[in-house]
Protein backbone atom coordinates (compact mmCIF):
# COMPACT_ATOMS: atom_id res chain seq x y z
CA UNK A 1 0.00 0.00 0.00
CA UNK A 2 2.51 2.25 0.94
CA UNK A 3 4.78 1.69 -2.67
CA UNK A 4 1.72 2.10 -4.39
CA UNK A 5 1.00 5.53 -2.86
CA UNK A 6 4.79 6.83 -3.33
CA UNK A 7 4.59 5.70 -7.10
CA UNK A 8 1.19 7.69 -7.35
CA UNK A 9 2.52 10.67 -5.28
CA UNK A 10 6.02 10.63 -7.41
CA UNK A 11 3.66 10.28 -10.86
CA UNK A 12 2.02 13.44 -9.88
CA UNK A 13 4.59 15.11 -9.05
CA UNK A 14 6.51 14.42 -12.18
CA UNK A 15 3.53 15.82 -13.58
CA UNK A 16 2.96 18.95 -12.38
CA UNK A 17 6.80 19.55 -12.39
CA UNK A 18 7.01 18.76 -15.99
CA UNK A 19 4.26 20.92 -16.84
CA UNK A 20 5.81 24.33 -15.07
CA UNK A 21 9.24 23.22 -15.89
CA UNK A 22 9.62 25.83 -18.70
CA UNK A 23 7.07 28.31 -17.48
CA UNK A 24 7.53 31.20 -14.95
CA UNK A 25 6.89 34.38 -14.22
CA UNK A 26 9.28 35.32 -17.08
CA UNK A 27 7.71 33.27 -19.80
CA UNK A 28 4.02 32.43 -18.12
CA UNK A 29 1.30 30.51 -19.32
CA UNK A 30 -1.75 32.33 -21.06
CA UNK A 31 -4.83 31.79 -20.92
CA UNK A 32 -7.50 34.30 -23.28
CA UNK A 33 -11.50 33.70 -21.94
CA UNK A 34 -13.65 35.76 -25.02
CA UNK A 35 -16.99 36.05 -23.96
CA UNK A 36 -19.61 37.08 -27.34
CA UNK A 37 -21.69 40.24 -26.77
CA UNK A 38 -21.00 40.70 -23.22
CA UNK A 39 -21.55 43.86 -21.51
CA UNK A 40 -19.26 45.60 -19.18
CA UNK A 41 -22.01 45.74 -16.54
CA UNK A 42 -23.07 42.15 -16.60
CA UNK A 43 -20.91 40.66 -14.47
CA UNK A 44 -21.44 40.62 -10.78
CA UNK A 45 -17.85 42.34 -9.89
CA UNK A 46 -18.54 45.22 -11.67
CA UNK A 47 -21.85 46.26 -10.04
CA UNK A 48 -24.55 43.65 -10.84
CA UNK A 49 -27.73 43.86 -8.58
CA UNK A 50 -28.50 40.03 -9.49
CA UNK A 51 -26.57 38.17 -12.36
CA UNK A 52 -23.65 35.55 -10.32
CA UNK A 53 -20.24 35.09 -11.77
CA UNK A 54 -17.89 33.44 -8.71
CA UNK A 55 -15.60 32.22 -11.28
CA UNK A 56 -15.55 35.94 -13.20
CA UNK A 57 -15.33 37.64 -10.81
CA UNK A 58 -12.36 35.81 -8.31
CA UNK A 59 -10.61 36.91 -11.90
CA UNK A 60 -10.96 40.97 -10.70
CA UNK A 61 -10.64 40.00 -6.75
CA UNK A 62 -7.28 38.11 -6.85
CA UNK A 63 -6.16 40.61 -10.13
CA UNK A 64 -7.51 44.00 -12.09
CA UNK A 65 -10.25 45.08 -13.50
CA UNK A 66 -9.73 47.90 -15.72
CA UNK A 67 -13.18 50.42 -15.35
CA UNK A 68 -12.61 52.18 -18.75
CA UNK A 69 -12.07 49.59 -21.08
CA UNK A 70 -13.43 49.70 -24.79
CA UNK A 71 -13.29 47.98 -28.08
CA UNK A 72 -11.90 49.88 -30.98
CA UNK A 73 -15.05 48.52 -33.86
CA UNK A 74 -17.87 47.76 -31.94
CA UNK A 75 -18.84 44.86 -34.61
CA UNK A 76 -17.11 40.54 -34.18
CA UNK A 77 -14.94 40.30 -37.13
CA UNK A 78 -13.44 43.30 -36.70
CA UNK A 79 -13.23 43.08 -32.96
CA UNK A 80 -11.60 39.95 -33.00
CA UNK A 81 -8.95 40.77 -35.62
CA UNK A 82 -8.23 44.11 -33.49
CA UNK A 83 -7.97 41.50 -29.98
CA UNK A 84 -5.74 39.12 -32.38
CA UNK A 85 -3.28 41.93 -34.07
CA UNK A 86 -3.04 44.82 -31.78
CA UNK A 87 -4.20 46.48 -34.83
CA UNK A 88 -7.01 49.25 -35.56
CA UNK A 89 -9.54 48.18 -38.26
CA UNK A 90 -8.04 50.80 -41.03
CA UNK A 91 -4.58 48.58 -40.69
CA UNK A 92 -5.46 45.19 -40.43
CA UNK A 93 -8.60 45.51 -43.01
CA UNK A 94 -10.96 43.04 -41.86
CA UNK A 95 -13.29 45.97 -42.08
CA UNK A 96 -17.08 44.09 -41.49
CA UNK A 97 -18.98 40.65 -40.94
CA UNK A 98 -18.55 39.45 -44.62
CA UNK A 99 -16.70 36.23 -45.64
CA UNK A 100 -13.23 37.74 -44.90
CA UNK A 101 -11.73 33.60 -44.46
CA UNK A 102 -8.81 34.25 -47.07
CA UNK A 103 -7.73 37.31 -45.19
CA UNK A 104 -7.49 35.97 -41.93
CA UNK A 105 -5.27 33.20 -42.90
CA UNK A 106 -2.89 36.18 -43.38
CA UNK A 107 -2.64 38.22 -40.19
CA UNK A 108 -0.32 38.10 -37.88
CA UNK A 109 -1.90 37.35 -34.72
CA UNK A 110 0.16 37.61 -31.02
CA UNK A 111 -0.12 33.29 -30.79
CA UNK A 112 1.37 33.13 -34.01
CA UNK A 113 4.25 35.13 -32.40
CA UNK A 114 4.34 33.54 -29.60
CA UNK A 115 3.94 30.21 -31.26
CA UNK A 116 7.33 31.12 -33.43
CA UNK A 117 8.80 31.94 -29.94
CA UNK A 118 8.43 28.74 -28.22
CA UNK A 119 5.04 28.53 -27.30
CA UNK A 120 2.60 25.96 -27.35
CA UNK A 121 -0.48 27.71 -28.87
CA UNK A 122 -4.36 26.83 -28.93
CA UNK A 123 -7.69 28.07 -30.36
CA UNK A 124 -10.45 26.84 -29.06
CA UNK A 125 -13.98 28.30 -30.57
CA UNK A 126 -15.51 31.02 -32.78
CA UNK A 127 -13.13 32.43 -35.39
CA UNK A 128 -15.61 34.02 -36.98
CA UNK A 129 -13.92 36.05 -39.87
CA UNK A 130 -16.01 34.18 -42.72
CA UNK A 131 -17.17 30.78 -43.02
CA UNK A 132 -13.88 28.79 -42.93
CA UNK A 133 -13.40 26.82 -39.87
CA UNK A 134 -9.52 25.50 -41.08
CA UNK A 135 -6.51 26.07 -39.09
CA UNK A 136 -5.18 29.23 -39.01
CA UNK A 137 -1.04 29.62 -38.99
CA UNK A 138 0.09 29.30 -35.28
CA UNK A 139 -1.42 27.32 -33.58
CA UNK A 140 -1.00 23.58 -32.42
CA UNK A 141 -3.98 22.70 -31.40
CA UNK A 142 -7.09 24.15 -33.38
CA UNK A 143 -10.73 22.98 -32.45
CA UNK A 144 -12.69 25.86 -34.37
CA UNK A 145 -16.59 26.18 -35.30
CA UNK A 146 -17.31 27.34 -39.16
CA UNK A 147 -18.95 30.94 -38.83
CA UNK A 148 -21.43 32.04 -36.07
CA UNK A 149 -21.38 28.41 -35.21
CA UNK A 150 -24.45 26.77 -33.47
CA UNK A 151 -25.64 26.94 -29.65
CA UNK A 152 -25.60 23.28 -29.33
CA UNK A 153 -24.37 19.84 -30.80
CA UNK A 154 -21.20 21.65 -32.82
CA UNK A 155 -19.36 20.77 -35.35
CA UNK A 156 -15.57 20.98 -34.43
CA UNK A 157 -12.69 21.31 -36.75
CA UNK A 158 -10.31 19.78 -34.90
CA UNK A 159 -6.71 20.18 -36.40
CA UNK A 160 -8.27 19.54 -39.73
CA UNK A 161 -10.78 16.77 -38.65
CA UNK A 162 -14.51 17.38 -38.57
CA UNK A 163 -15.73 16.14 -35.18
CA UNK A 164 -19.77 16.00 -34.09
CA UNK A 165 -19.59 16.97 -30.32
CA UNK A 166 -23.23 16.95 -28.31
CA UNK A 167 -24.30 19.14 -26.14
CA UNK A 168 -24.37 23.04 -25.12
CA UNK A 169 -21.73 24.53 -27.00
CA UNK A 170 -20.41 26.43 -23.80
CA UNK A 171 -19.47 22.68 -21.92
CA UNK A 172 -18.01 21.86 -25.26
CA UNK A 173 -16.01 24.41 -25.30
CA UNK A 174 -14.95 24.79 -21.69
CA UNK A 175 -14.08 20.70 -21.41
CA UNK A 176 -11.42 21.34 -24.17
CA UNK A 177 -10.21 23.83 -23.07
CA UNK A 178 -9.91 21.98 -19.47
CA UNK A 179 -8.25 19.19 -21.03
CA UNK A 180 -5.67 21.72 -22.93
CA UNK A 181 -4.66 22.91 -19.77
CA UNK A 182 -4.28 19.38 -18.11
CA UNK A 183 -1.85 18.69 -20.87
CA UNK A 184 1.90 17.52 -19.96
CA UNK A 185 4.06 19.62 -21.72
CA UNK A 186 7.63 21.13 -21.66
CA UNK A 187 6.87 24.52 -22.92
CA UNK A 188 4.88 27.57 -21.80
CA UNK A 189 1.29 27.52 -23.30
CA UNK A 190 -0.54 30.30 -25.09
CA UNK A 191 -5.15 29.02 -25.29
CA UNK A 192 -7.53 31.31 -26.72
CA UNK A 193 -10.78 30.58 -25.43
CA UNK A 194 -13.76 32.25 -27.69
CA UNK A 195 -17.51 31.17 -26.78
CA UNK A 196 -20.34 31.50 -28.63
CA UNK A 197 -21.74 32.15 -25.99
CA UNK A 198 -23.69 35.19 -25.50
CA UNK A 199 -24.52 35.57 -29.47
CA UNK A 200 -28.22 34.18 -30.52
CA UNK A 201 -28.18 31.44 -32.58
CA UNK A 202 -28.31 32.62 -36.63
CA UNK A 203 -28.41 30.95 -40.24
CA UNK A 204 -25.05 31.07 -41.77
CA UNK A 205 -25.32 31.80 -45.50
CA UNK A 206 -22.28 30.21 -47.78
CA UNK A 207 -21.48 34.25 -48.60
CA UNK A 208 -20.66 34.69 -44.89
CA UNK A 209 -24.11 36.92 -44.65
CA UNK A 210 -26.64 35.67 -42.21
CA UNK A 211 -30.38 35.62 -40.85
CA UNK A 212 -31.76 39.11 -39.39
CA UNK A 213 -30.59 39.09 -35.81
CA UNK A 214 -33.79 40.44 -34.50
CA UNK A 215 -35.38 37.20 -35.12
CA UNK A 216 -32.64 35.22 -33.52
CA UNK A 217 -32.84 33.57 -30.32
CA UNK A 218 -30.32 33.25 -27.11
CA UNK A 219 -29.99 29.69 -26.51
CA UNK A 220 -29.06 28.86 -22.60
CA UNK A 221 -28.07 25.41 -21.48
CA UNK A 222 -31.02 23.28 -20.27
CA UNK A 223 -30.14 23.56 -16.50
CA UNK A 224 -30.40 27.46 -17.07
CA UNK A 225 -33.15 28.46 -18.50
CA UNK A 226 -35.21 29.22 -15.82
CA UNK A 227 -32.17 30.98 -14.02
CA UNK A 228 -33.16 34.09 -12.45
CA UNK A 229 -36.97 34.04 -13.16
CA UNK A 230 -38.75 37.46 -12.98
CA UNK A 231 -35.52 39.13 -11.28
CA UNK A 232 -36.42 42.41 -12.18
CA UNK A 233 -34.19 43.65 -15.16
CA UNK A 234 -31.51 46.64 -14.66
CA UNK A 235 -32.06 49.84 -16.69
CA UNK A 236 -30.11 52.80 -17.56
CA UNK A 237 -31.61 56.18 -17.51
CA UNK A 238 -30.92 56.70 -21.38
CA UNK A 239 -33.56 53.57 -22.17
CA UNK A 240 -36.04 56.73 -22.22
CA UNK A 241 -34.08 58.60 -24.84
CA UNK A 242 -35.38 59.43 -28.29
CA UNK A 243 -33.31 60.07 -31.37
CA UNK A 244 -34.84 63.45 -32.26
CA UNK A 245 -30.87 64.91 -31.37
CA UNK A 246 -29.33 62.40 -33.27
CA UNK A 247 -30.66 63.04 -37.37
CA UNK A 248 -28.62 59.80 -38.08
CA UNK A 249 -30.54 57.68 -36.36
CA UNK A 250 -34.14 59.67 -36.38
CA UNK A 251 -33.94 58.96 -40.21
CA UNK A 252 -37.73 57.33 -41.21
CA UNK A 253 -36.41 54.11 -42.94
CA UNK A 254 -39.21 51.84 -44.87
CA UNK A 255 -40.69 49.44 -42.60
CA UNK A 256 -38.97 49.96 -39.67
CA UNK A 257 -40.49 51.92 -36.85
CA UNK A 258 -38.69 55.43 -35.25
CA UNK A 259 -37.10 54.40 -32.43
CA UNK A 260 -38.76 54.32 -28.60
CA UNK A 261 -38.47 52.33 -25.76
CA UNK A 262 -40.77 49.55 -27.48
CA UNK A 263 -38.23 49.17 -30.04
CA UNK A 264 -35.25 48.27 -27.09
CA UNK A 265 -34.21 44.92 -25.92
CA UNK A 266 -36.98 42.60 -24.00
CA UNK A 267 -36.43 41.29 -20.59
CA UNK A 268 -36.49 37.70 -21.76
CA UNK A 269 -33.92 38.51 -24.21
CA UNK A 270 -31.61 40.00 -21.36
CA UNK A 271 -32.19 36.99 -18.95
CA UNK A 272 -31.64 34.78 -21.77
CA UNK A 273 -28.33 36.10 -22.17
CA UNK A 274 -27.64 36.04 -18.48
CA UNK A 275 -28.60 32.39 -18.54
CA UNK A 276 -25.80 31.77 -20.89
CA UNK A 277 -23.27 33.63 -19.18
CA UNK A 278 -23.71 30.64 -16.50
CA UNK A 279 -22.07 28.28 -18.73
CA UNK A 280 -19.25 30.74 -19.52
CA UNK A 281 -18.84 30.97 -15.69
CA UNK A 282 -18.72 27.54 -14.78
CA UNK A 283 -16.35 27.38 -17.06
CA UNK A 284 -14.02 29.36 -15.59
CA UNK A 285 -14.74 27.87 -12.57
CA UNK A 286 -13.37 24.45 -13.87
CA UNK A 287 -10.12 26.62 -15.64
CA UNK A 288 -9.22 27.73 -12.18
CA UNK A 289 -9.58 24.02 -10.63
CA UNK A 290 -7.43 22.66 -13.76
CA UNK A 291 -4.52 25.03 -13.40
CA UNK A 292 -4.84 24.73 -9.45
CA UNK A 293 -5.00 20.58 -9.73
CA UNK A 294 -1.31 20.92 -12.11
CA UNK A 295 0.44 23.53 -9.94
CA UNK A 296 0.02 26.33 -13.08
CA UNK A 297 -2.30 28.64 -11.76
CA UNK A 298 0.28 31.49 -10.45
CA UNK A 299 2.57 30.94 -12.88
CA UNK A 300 -1.02 31.70 -15.65
CA UNK A 301 -1.89 35.01 -17.02
CA UNK A 302 -5.62 34.68 -17.05
CA UNK A 303 -7.27 37.75 -19.32
CA UNK A 304 -11.23 37.69 -19.61
CA UNK A 305 -12.99 40.10 -21.73
CA UNK A 306 -15.21 40.51 -24.60
CA UNK A 307 -15.06 41.79 -28.22
CA UNK A 308 -18.12 44.57 -27.86
CA UNK A 309 -21.04 45.76 -26.25
CA UNK A 310 -24.83 44.95 -26.57
CA UNK A 311 -27.98 46.92 -26.20
CA UNK A 312 -30.41 46.66 -23.78
CA UNK A 313 -32.81 49.37 -25.21
CA UNK A 314 -30.16 52.36 -24.58
CA UNK A 315 -31.67 54.90 -27.23
CA UNK A 316 -34.38 52.87 -28.35
CA UNK A 317 -31.88 50.24 -29.86
CA UNK A 318 -31.74 46.20 -29.52
CA UNK A 319 -29.48 44.54 -31.96
CA UNK A 320 -27.28 47.04 -34.15
CA UNK A 321 -24.18 46.57 -31.95
CA UNK A 322 -22.42 48.51 -34.42
CA UNK A 323 -22.63 52.23 -33.02
CA UNK A 324 -20.08 54.21 -31.06
CA UNK A 325 -22.36 55.01 -28.35
CA UNK A 326 -21.07 53.27 -24.82
CA UNK A 327 -22.61 50.30 -24.13
CA UNK A 328 -21.67 49.41 -27.36
CA UNK A 329 -17.78 50.36 -27.50
CA UNK A 330 -17.47 49.51 -23.12
CA UNK A 331 -16.31 45.84 -22.69
CA UNK A 332 -15.36 43.96 -19.42
CA UNK A 333 -11.00 43.46 -19.12
CA UNK A 334 -10.13 41.49 -16.15
CA UNK A 335 -6.50 39.91 -15.48
CA UNK A 336 -5.59 37.84 -12.89
CA UNK A 337 -1.09 37.13 -12.62
CA UNK A 338 0.49 36.74 -9.05
CA UNK A 339 3.70 37.48 -10.17
CA UNK A 340 2.75 41.00 -11.36
CA UNK A 341 -0.81 42.36 -10.73
CA UNK A 342 -1.87 42.92 -6.82
CA UNK A 343 -5.52 41.25 -6.18
CA UNK A 344 -8.50 43.74 -6.45
CA UNK A 345 -6.80 46.64 -8.35
CA UNK A 346 -9.00 48.78 -10.22
CA UNK A 347 -7.70 50.97 -13.26
CA UNK A 348 -8.99 53.79 -14.58
CA UNK A 349 -6.99 54.49 -17.52
CA UNK A 350 -8.22 53.24 -20.80
CA UNK A 351 -7.66 50.03 -22.14
CA UNK A 352 -8.61 49.09 -25.80
CA UNK A 353 -8.74 45.89 -27.48
CA UNK A 354 -5.82 46.52 -29.21
CA UNK A 355 -3.84 46.84 -26.08
CA UNK A 356 -4.44 42.72 -25.37
CA UNK A 357 -1.45 41.86 -28.18
CA UNK A 358 1.22 43.64 -27.21
CA UNK A 359 0.31 43.51 -23.23
CA UNK A 360 0.55 39.52 -23.56
CA UNK A 361 4.13 39.66 -25.42
CA UNK A 362 5.23 42.12 -23.04
CA UNK A 363 4.21 39.84 -20.18
CA UNK A 364 5.76 36.70 -22.18
CA UNK A 365 9.24 38.88 -23.03
CA UNK A 366 8.47 38.75 -26.16
CA UNK A 367 9.83 41.22 -28.73
CA UNK A 368 8.05 41.41 -32.50
CA UNK A 369 8.96 44.00 -35.32
CA UNK A 370 4.83 43.81 -36.62
CA UNK A 371 3.46 46.79 -36.37
CA UNK A 372 0.96 46.92 -33.52
CA UNK A 373 -1.46 50.26 -32.60
CA UNK A 374 -2.14 49.03 -28.90
CA UNK A 375 0.08 49.48 -26.09
CA UNK A 376 1.10 46.76 -23.34
CA UNK A 377 -0.98 47.49 -20.54
CA UNK A 378 1.98 46.10 -18.15
CA UNK A 379 2.73 48.82 -16.41
CA UNK A 380 -0.74 49.70 -15.42
CA UNK A 381 -1.41 46.34 -13.84
CA UNK A 382 2.15 46.86 -11.86
CA UNK A 383 0.39 49.90 -10.47
CA UNK A 384 3.04 52.35 -12.02
CA UNK A 385 2.06 55.88 -12.41
CA UNK A 386 1.95 56.70 -16.54
CA UNK A 387 2.09 60.16 -17.17
CA UNK A 388 1.86 59.68 -20.96
CA UNK A 389 -0.99 57.32 -20.62
CA UNK A 390 -3.26 58.06 -23.33
CA UNK A 391 -6.05 60.65 -22.80
CA UNK A 392 -8.05 59.54 -26.21
CA UNK A 393 -8.49 56.71 -28.93
CA UNK A 394 -10.13 56.01 -32.10
CA UNK A 395 -13.61 54.12 -33.16
CA UNK A 396 -14.39 53.39 -36.37
CA UNK A 397 -16.66 50.96 -38.24
CA UNK A 398 -17.33 50.66 -42.28
CA UNK A 399 -21.41 50.64 -43.08
CA UNK A 400 -22.42 47.15 -44.23
CA UNK A 401 -26.09 45.84 -45.28
CA UNK A 402 -27.17 44.02 -42.46
CA UNK A 403 -29.75 46.62 -40.66
CA UNK A 404 -31.45 48.69 -42.63
CA UNK A 405 -31.24 51.47 -40.25
CA UNK A 406 -27.80 51.55 -40.56
CA UNK A 407 -27.35 51.95 -43.98
CA UNK A 408 -24.58 54.62 -44.68
CA UNK A 409 -23.93 54.99 -40.66
CA UNK A 410 -20.20 54.21 -41.51
CA UNK A 411 -18.11 56.33 -38.84
CA UNK A 412 -15.18 57.81 -37.16
CA UNK A 413 -15.33 58.85 -34.04
CA UNK A 414 -12.98 60.14 -31.13
CA UNK A 415 -13.91 59.36 -27.19
CA UNK A 416 -11.58 61.44 -24.83
CA UNK A 417 -12.12 61.23 -21.38
CA UNK A 418 -14.55 64.11 -21.00
CA UNK A 419 -15.76 64.34 -25.23
CA UNK A 420 -16.89 61.85 -27.35
CA UNK A 421 -17.17 63.24 -30.97
CA UNK A 422 -18.94 60.67 -34.01
CA UNK A 423 -17.57 62.03 -37.41
CA UNK A 424 -20.27 59.89 -39.95
CA UNK A 425 -18.40 58.69 -43.78
CA UNK A 426 -21.09 59.31 -46.18
CA UNK A 427 -24.03 61.20 -44.35
CA UNK A 428 -23.70 64.94 -44.52
CA UNK A 429 -25.36 67.40 -41.18
CA UNK A 430 -25.42 64.62 -38.85
CA UNK A 431 -22.16 64.49 -36.60
CA UNK A 432 -22.73 64.02 -33.34
CA UNK A 433 -20.64 65.12 -30.38
CA UNK A 434 -21.25 64.41 -26.24
CA UNK A 435 -20.13 65.91 -23.30
CA UNK A 436 -19.49 63.19 -21.05
CA UNK A 437 -18.73 65.03 -18.28
CA UNK A 438 -22.43 66.68 -17.75
CA UNK A 439 -24.11 63.61 -20.23
CA UNK A 440 -22.73 60.35 -19.20
CA UNK A 441 -25.72 58.59 -21.06
CA UNK A 442 -25.53 60.51 -24.58
CA UNK A 443 -28.79 61.97 -24.32
CA UNK A 444 -27.88 65.46 -25.65
CA UNK A 445 -26.26 66.08 -28.66
CA UNK A 446 -24.18 68.92 -28.36
CA UNK A 447 -22.56 68.86 -32.24
CA UNK A 448 -24.39 72.83 -32.81
CA UNK A 449 -23.22 74.10 -29.05
CA UNK A 450 -21.60 77.93 -29.86
CA UNK A 451 -19.66 77.52 -26.97
CA UNK A 452 -18.18 74.21 -27.91
CA UNK A 453 -17.02 75.11 -31.44
CA UNK A 454 -13.52 75.72 -30.77
CA UNK A 455 -13.51 72.33 -28.84
CA UNK A 456 -15.03 70.63 -31.92
CA UNK A 457 -12.54 71.98 -34.27
CA UNK A 458 -9.22 70.51 -32.09
CA UNK A 459 -11.86 67.21 -31.74
CA UNK A 460 -12.06 66.85 -35.56
CA UNK A 461 -8.21 67.77 -35.74
CA UNK A 462 -7.24 65.23 -33.20
CA UNK A 463 -9.40 62.54 -35.14
CA UNK A 464 -8.28 62.93 -38.29
CA UNK A 465 -4.41 62.58 -36.90
CA UNK A 466 -5.58 59.47 -35.18
CA UNK A 467 -7.28 57.86 -38.35
CA UNK A 468 -4.35 58.82 -40.75
CA UNK A 469 -5.99 61.28 -42.47
CA UNK A 470 -3.91 64.29 -42.12
CA UNK A 471 0.01 64.11 -41.43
Amino acid sequence: MKSTFLIALSTTLLFILGSTASVSADRPNILVILVDDLRWDEIACAGHPFVRTPGIDRIAQEGARFRNAFCTTPLCSPARANLLTGQYTHRHGIANNTNRSEQSHQLMTFPRILHENGYETGYIGKWHMGNDDTPRPGFDYWACMAGQGTSFDPILNENGRHIQSTGHTTDVLNDRAVRFVRRERKKPFCLYLSHKALHPELIQFDDGSVSDPSGSKFLPAERHKQLYANAPIPRRINVTDTPEDKPALNRKIMGLPLLSQDTGTGDETILARLRMLAAVDEGVQQLFIALEETGQLDTTVILLLSDHGYWNGEHGLSVERRLAYEEGIRIPFLARFPPVINPGILIDEFALSIDLAPTLLDLANVETKHTMDGRSLAGLLKGMVMDDWRSSFLIEYQTDNVHPRLLNMGYKALRTTRYKFIQYNELEGMDELYDLKSDPYEMQNCINDPNLQTRLRQLKDELALLSGDKS
